[in-house]
């Protein structure tokens, strides 16, 4: 997968979220997601261990935690293991990257990006989107609002549901929904805009160039392997898997992606650092929910927050994991 594609399961919007579930009729589909009867919730909640990356973060008395997480997950994830659950239980704001129950948000999402020209497709490149819908289960418009970048995002997205991982199972998605039944406030740390213009080139040519390479490696069958990969990364809390992402995630090809991975996401992280720095300095715990890539490499967010007079401490280490 390109950076630009591959960024967008652990850092931006996951634009999947906002489709309906396939369905099951044809063969060709992935299986449909099963939620927990009652007794399997018990059981698996009673039984969760803590997974993926938290840390506290602890500066003038008050404790906030930033927790890094990925925008799917197995049903099982849903269930938050005991040092998370203490988390979340002391925190008052649940700030995430983008809050999807906004309807500004969302809004601003379904619309063409304003910093962008517009992408045309010729019809060989269209046939060939139609192909990835299909392959997705999806009617060939149920993306058509969206910037073919955004398009061929989620398409990448919705493949690790062939091996059980879902975007309905994501953490911010049982984050949000705890925090609001608790009466938690629900904070954005960037704008629409801000991600848009993360993912989404402002030239028509770097945009067309970008979009054939995802399909390339779509169509050549590269993309599951690696979210899987990713994707366990993150359950056992191997930090330094993901500190080695670039080495093995078939996402670098030239030094353009190398750049396009460090603007979509080293260069993101003083903007989230500062948001949660602001929402700490009011007083209120928080609990800082985002994409587990800004947790590793040389600007990541704890090294940032650490340099902001933060103390940083990891609460869930490598050897405790499972």
């Amino acid at each position: 997968m390109t950076a630009r594609l591959t960024a967008l399961l652990t850092c931006l919007l996951p634009l999947a979220l906002l489709l309906p579930t396939a369905s099951t009729a044809a063969p060709a589909c992935p299986p449909a997601i099963a939620m927990p009867s009652e007794a399997q919730a018990q059981s698996l909640a009673a039984q969760a261990p803590d997974r993926g990356l938290l840390y506290r973060l602890r500066r003038d008395g008050v404790d906030s935690y930033l927790y890094g997480t990925l925008h799917v997950g197995r049903m099982e994830w849903l269930f938050p293991g005991p040092r998370l659950r203490e988390a979340m239980a002391q925190s008052r704001v649940l700030a995430l990257e983008l809050d999807l129950q906004d309807p500004a948000t969302l809004q601003i999402l379904s619309q063409p990006p304003r910093h962008a020209e517009a992408l045309k497709l010729s019809e060989p490149l269209r046939k060939r989107m139609s192909a990835q819908a299909r392959a997705a289960c999806l009617p060939e418009q149920a993306l058509a609002s969206l910037h073919p970048i955004l398009q061929l995002s989620t398409y990448t997205v919705l493949q690790a549901r062939w091996d059980g991982l879902d975007p309905s199972f994501g953490q911010e998605q049982m984050l949000s929904a705890w925090a609001r039944q608790q009466g938690r406030s629900v904070l954005a740390l960037e704008s629409a805009e801000r991600q848009q213009q993360a993912l989404i080139p402002a030239r028509a040519a770097e945009a067309r160039k970008a979009l054939l390479k995802g399909l390339d490696q779509l169509e050549r069958g590269q993309v599951r392997p690696v979210l899987r990969r990713l994707a366990q990364a993150w359950a056992d809390g191997d930090l330094e898997l993901l500190q080695n992402y670039e080495r093995w995630c078939e996402c670098i090809e030239d030094e353009q992606d190398r750049i396009e991975l460090r603007r979509l996401n080293d260069e993101r992280n003083p903007e989230l650092a500062h948001g949660i720095e602001a929402l700490h300095a009011k007083g209120q715990p928080v609990l800082a929910a985002v994409g587990a890539l800004h947790l590793s490499g040389d600007q990541s967010l704890p090294r940032l927050l650490a340099a902001r007079g933060f103390e940083v401490e990891r609460l869930v280490p490598a050897s405790d994991k499972r």
